[in-house]
């Protein structure tokens, strides 16, 4: 049977920074888990205020010293987190004690099943995939864009932790903050590529908000369909759309790609 959770985000604060966390994993006291908002840190317009990202032209030094109040937050350290160049497509990197980086190579999912190894992603309006084996112990973090749901990150990062041991039914896996289908207008070259992923396509598009007739996908939908594809039969929705809530979130969309990133973080502890 296919469990699905809307909601199960709520928004608290360590060290007067503010976050997310799923209360289905509040129950494994283990696993540390925070969705970043786009508030307390310390970059200036258009990045305030917790930038986690170089990449988008803020100052190296003040973006590091965000990552710093983050894994502050979190009574980590920035050496025990481990991320990626991310690429929109769907390669999967998996970590442990002998390979693990701060930065690793380019990929759009990491997993891992080593205790202390915190994964760490950025985003402002593609779909944080999170996921958690509780019986063996493995996580993974995805960064889904619509390229890389039409590649079906989704399933290879299941593939990845099914490599370690993981059991998909076993699996919990968090549709997290991005684009919502209230505000994703896309063109064409979506359509033709969820005409080749999914079986029914026409379900993920909505033209009714459209002004030009173009279709708003449903970001959120899709990972959810091939997520259930895969046997993922626990998901999570946090249903936080990134672009309808830029005073907690960066958007790209919304920001007119003038904007930061916020973090997500999710670790095994010893």
């Amino acid at each position: 049977m296919i469990q699905t959770t809307l909601n199960d985000a709520y928004l608290t604060s360590h060290y007067n920074l503010p976050f997310y966390r799923i209360k289905t994993f509040d129950g494994y006291p283990y696993l540390k888990q925070v969705i970043f908002t786009r508030l307390g840190g310390i970059s200036q317009t258009p990045f305030h205020s917790l930038n986690m990202s170089e990449a988008v032209g803020d100052t190296p030094a003040t973006v590091e010293h965000n990552f710093e109040l983050a894994c502050q937050s979190l009574q980590i350290t920035p050496s025990q987190t481990v991320s990626c160049h991310l690429i929109h497509k769907s390669d999967i990197l998996t970590i442990d004690n002998t390979n693990q980086q701060r930065m690793m190579g380019y990929a759009d999912g990491l997993v891992t099943n080593e205790p202390n190894v915190y994964l760490a992603m950025r985003f402002a309006d593609c779909t944080p995939l999170i996921f958690f084996d509780p019986t063996q112990k493995i996580i993974g973090l995805s960064h889904a864009g619509w390229r890389g749901t039409m590649q079906n990150i989704a399933t290879e990062t299941v593939r990845a932790m099914r490599q370690l041991g993981a059991k998909i039914k076993n699996i919990i896996a968090v549709i997290g903050p991005s684009i919502g289908p209230c505000c994703y207008e896309v063109g064409t070259e979506v359509l033709d590529a969820a005409g080749q992923t999914f079986q029914r396509p026409d379900a993920l598009f909505d033209y009714r908000h459209g002004k030009n007739q173009r279709p708003y996908f449903d970001m959120w939908q899709a990972n959810q369909q091939l997520l259930i594809e895969t046997g993922v039969r626990t998901i999570i929705h946090t249903n936080l759309c990134t672009a309808c809530n830029t005073d907690k979130f960066f958007s790209h969309r919304a920001e007119n790609g003038r904007t930061g990133r916020f973090g997500v973080i999710i670790g095994l502890k010893e």
